[in-house]
């Protein structure tokens, strides 16, 4: 029996195993980085052994490392999460050689199915070969990859090199293994996958089917359970597949097999050797712990013949740090209250007063809801997500609202191409325009010398905010008067510390007001909206060349274009620069057409948000450059 068990991972799926942990009675071992000295996964454990160093070559994917921390700890078993190390053979294969007990699938399994080509030749797949102009378009995908690192569509074959180069990269960096392949890419299929569970006695369970069509830079959104609208000779044939794979490879443990369909056909795409992010929804419908079922197998139990029964459906949205609208880029800084109310289940990495940093994942947390129908349990998760209050860094929770209430996807009729068609208008800002009101009279009621109005001489008061992450401004006119405050087109019903309640053409509406710093949060029943609050007269700011290239987030500059210098003719959308923060690539492309004036970006070098990192006069100012000169007084 494990009596004490290491997660060799962080965040949030260290959580979920150690929330199982304690029910059955296992102490618990975390290991962190030195930028998770104080994450939540290590106060949340037993016992913490630091692994030195931030970047996650350096500590999560150093599997020597980690099988130290698990001996000096005194851990029996060790439980690899999903991501880093979680599909790595040779690391399987060093926690048995330790004698610990491995919380996975045989090193021979993973293998078999960790590399993404030799997957394919198990199933009976055969590999694309070189690609022409007919084949496109393609998909480059890694080999030990998985969480959409290492992933480029290639609908242009000139391209094509630039994205294997940053695959690799990518993939390199997040997996340690830069090996990629390139398959073709189907428009407008479904991402289905079926979760297994198979024992040492020859069992294995297919537990229902999940869509996870809603996807961004290939990596997952919203996940459901089950797929809807499939065929049940469609499921059979996924079933059976699932188990194939899982019985080729003599699998135990928990994983799960992609497919993505297209029709009434099913491709197999891979088998993730692991437990996956969305597991929380198959749980819901079964009524199942998987991690617990991971311990029991682990263990050597024996699974029943037959899985439970699936009953309802669940729908699960991934909260993330997070521009949707600035090409998805991340998002850092304090989170300071992270709160989704109603009857939802929240799996969660972080608590109020952390910071997310630049070295990991962008993902918050997973709100998953449940209910008898899909239209109800739809329906409960974007109630709840609408009404969240998540205040810090900018976070992708409107989108996911917007997505839920999309008539797409509350008809089933998503596909993986469900944000390249929509995301402009999911996107668009639509900040309540009573929010800026409603900041300006809290911040005048805390001012207040008597916590009220009626001493308050009628008077114009005016208040500047600008409205997150968008940038647009606001001017809010409000008289101080010995009955209350008031504004034009409203009446203000109540003042009160964080809470102001108006009558906006004859509706009562309340707003909550919370501030930290010049940020301000305002939330409705119907969201929330976030603000920066100005100075009445602006400071000078320095100004930057127009074409000027700003690191749109903290990170690491990996390399720059080939060949790229200083008074070389760059286009319009031609990627010049390449910046890695929670561990993806970001582009940084050319602003317009014209000579490259300036380039600071350096491989290797970290940079600020905001940093300058090129800079591209446009042909039309090159014509022009004296007159701008002229019209840029300092």
């Amino acid at each position: 029996m494990i009596s004490t068990l290491l997660v060799a991972n962080r965040g949030e799926i260290a959580c979920r195993v150690f929330r199982t942990c304690r029910e059955l009675g296992i102490a618990t071992v975390a290991v962190y980085s030195d930028a998770d000295a104080d994450a939540l996964h290590v106060r949340e454990a037993d016992h913490a052994v630091r692994l030195p160093g931030a970047a996650p070559a350096d500590t999560y994917l150093r599997g020597d490392l980690v099988v130290k921390a698990a001996q000096a700890a005194g851990a029996d078993a060790i439980h690899p999460g999903y991501g880093f190390l979680s599909e790595n053979a040779g690391f399987a294969r060093a926690v048995l050689d330790a004698g610990l007990v491995w919380i996975g699938p045989p090193p021979g399994a993973i293998e078999a199915m960790a590399s993404k080509t030799r997957a394919k030749e198990l199933m009976g797949i055969e590999p694309l070969g070189e690609v022409t102009e007919a084949d496109l378009p393609v998909l480059v995908k890694a080999a030990a990859g998985g969480g959409g690192r290492g992933m480029r569509v290639v609908r242009e074959l000139a391209r094509l090199d630039d994205e294997l180069a940053a695959a690799r990269s990518e993939a390199a960096s997040a997996f340690g293994d830069g090996e990629v392949f390139v398959e073709p890419y189907v428009e407008g299929g479904r991402h289905v996958e079926v979760q297994i569970m198979a024992d040492a006695h020859g069992t294995v369970w297919p537990l229902g089917t999940r869509d996870c069509s809603l996807q961004r830079r290939h990596q997952k959104v919203i996940e459901e359970s089950p797929a809807p609208g499939l065929a049940p000779r469609l499921v059979d044939e996924l079933h059976e597949q699932a188990v194939r794979a899982a019985r080729v490879t003599d699998y135990r443990g928990a994983g799960t097999v992609e497919f993505l369909v297209a029709g009434e056909r099913a491709h197999f795409l891979e088998m993730n050797t692991r437990l996956q992010v969305e597991h929380p929804v198959t749980e819901a419908v079964f009524g199942l712990d998987l991690v617990a079922l991971q311990i029991r197998i682990a263990e050597g139990d024996a699974l029943e013949k037959d899985p439970p029964a699936a009953h309802g459906h669940a729908v699960e949205a991934r909260l993330y740090a997070e521009d949707p609208a600035a090409d998805w880029a991340p998002q850092t800084g304090t989170l300071h209250r992270v709160d989704v109310p109603g009857a939802v289940r929240l799996d969660s990495g972080y608590a109020a007063g952390d910071t997310v940093g630049v070295h990991y994942d962008a993902m918050l947390a997973k709100a998953v809801a449940y209910a008898p129908t899909r239209a109800e349990a739809v329906r409960k998760l974007a109630g709840a997500l609408a009404r969240a209050a998540v205040h810090g860094p900018v976070t992708n929770r409107d989108l996911l609202v917007r997505s839920l209430r999309h008539p797409e996807f509350t008809g089933a009729r998503m596909d993986t191409g469900f944000y390249d068609r929509h995301a402009e208008a999911l996107t668009a800002p639509a900040p309540d325009p009573h929010a800026p009101l409603a900041a300006a009279l809290v911040d005048a009621h805390g001012r207040s010398r008597f916590g009220g109005w009626r001493n308050l001489r009628s008077q114009p008061h005016l208040k500047r905010y600008r409205t997150e992450p968008d940038g647009t401004e606001h001017e809010v006119r409000y008289h101080h008067t010995r009955q209350g405050p008031t504004a034009d087109g409203v009446t203000v019903l109540d003042v009160s510390p964080g809470l102001v309640v108006l009558e906006v053409d004859g509706v009562r509406r309340q707003f909550t007001v919370s501030r930290y710093g010049d940020r301000v949060h305002v939330g409705t029943p119907a969201g929330d909206t976030a603000l920066t609050a100005l100075p009445l007269l602006p400071e000078p700011t320095t100004r930057r060349a127009p074409g000027s290239l700003l690191a749109p987030m903290p990170g690491t500059v990996v390399r720059v274009a080939d060949g790229l210098a200083e008074g070389q003719q760059v286009t319009a959308g031609q990627p010049l620069v390449w910046l890695e923060a929670m561990k993806m690539e970001h582009r940084i492309c050319a602003p317009a057409s014209g000579t490259l004036t300036a380039l600071h970006a350096v491989p290797g070098r970290q940079v600020e948000v905001g940093a300058l990192l090129a800079v591209v006069q446009e042909v039309a100012q090159e014509v022009s450059q004296e007159v701008v000169q002229e019209g840029e007084s300092s």
